[in-house]
């Protein structure tokens, strides 16, 4: 039992000095976009200009939402810790791959890819004929991913320098969009979900990866934990609707939630 006790405490400290430096590495880098790397595409920049003007407007950076406080994001100077060897053991990501139901030729997103553990997952079963489009507000968290996909030799992988509250996708364009252990993270929920809801073919679903509030023995900041009930609660107020759910994981929810057709813009109370 004390050396349970010893495990959960040391992973609770690793995991809180990942997120310490957070704050301190975004305000150093400004808007998350206030600087260009190696490798972006035209429409990348183009939408990095729109970032800037749209961002601009935006109304202060929320702290709580909807009776949850809004944690800070992870700084890339704790991207290591993504791609740790413990990793397999404590969440079986493989297990959760197999959950998304990916198939060969598929547009997929890796919402908040950091250096790409899930993207390059992702990128094997899609194919050659399928896509991931990797999203990170940092740019140094997109140049971590390129250089892991020019090592893999991975070529289906297209980094897209997201913003605060848009993720800068085509509309329609993603069948499945995946976001592990970082929506809890935004500091615009309801706009991001918004945006995308757009980026959402018809029949495209949110694969929601969180770590379990509920259960005390998962060593994460309960900061960075949410329940079932807060994630229905929001998601359901901004149009959309549980459609299924893997429920076998050791650490995590895994919700899909698909697009409520019955939903208005008026419905969502919250700003």
């Amino acid at each position: 039992m004390v050396r349970v006790v010893r495990v959960i405490v040391a992973v609770s400290l690793t995991i809180a000095a990942c997120w310490s430096a957070a704050s301190a590495s975004l305000a150093q880098s400004g808007d998350s976009g206030s600087s260009k790397t190696a490798g972006e595409t035209d429409q990348q920049k183009s939408s990095q200009g729109q970032e800037d003007t749209t961002e601009e407007k935006l109304p202060p950076a929320r702290r709580r939402y909807m009776g949850r406080t809004i944690a800070q994001t992870m700084s890339h100077r704790g991207a290591g810790w993504l791609i740790r060897d413990s990793r397999d053991q404590e969440e079986r990501p493989r297990e959760a791959l197999r959950a998304l139901q990916l198939k060969p030729g598929m547009t997929v997103c890796d919402m908040g890819c950091g250096n790409g553990f899930w993207t390059l997952l992702m990128s094997e079963k899609v194919g050659d004929d399928g896509k991931v489009l990797a999203v990170d507000i940092q740019p140094e968290m997109l140049s971590l991913l390129r250089a892991r996909c020019k090592e893999a030799k991975v070529t289906n992988v297209k980094p897209v320098l997201g913003g605060l509250a848009d993720p800068h996708l085509d509309d329609e364009s993603v069948d499945l969009l995946l976001m592990v252990d970082v929506y809890h993270e935004f500091s615009y929920p309801k706009i991001m979900l918004q945006n995308i809801r757009k980026a959402l073919k018809d029949d495209g679903v949110i694969a929601l990866l969180e770590y379990r509030a509920e259960d005390p023995r998962v060593p994460i900041l309960p900061l960075h934990k949410m329940s079932r009930k807060q994630i229905l609660r929001e998601y359901e107020a901004n149009g959309y609707k549980l459609v299924r759910q893997y429920t076998k994981l050791p650490w995590q929810h895994l919700m899909f939630f698909g697009k409520d057709p019955d939903w208005k813009p008026e419905d969502a109370k919250q700003p």
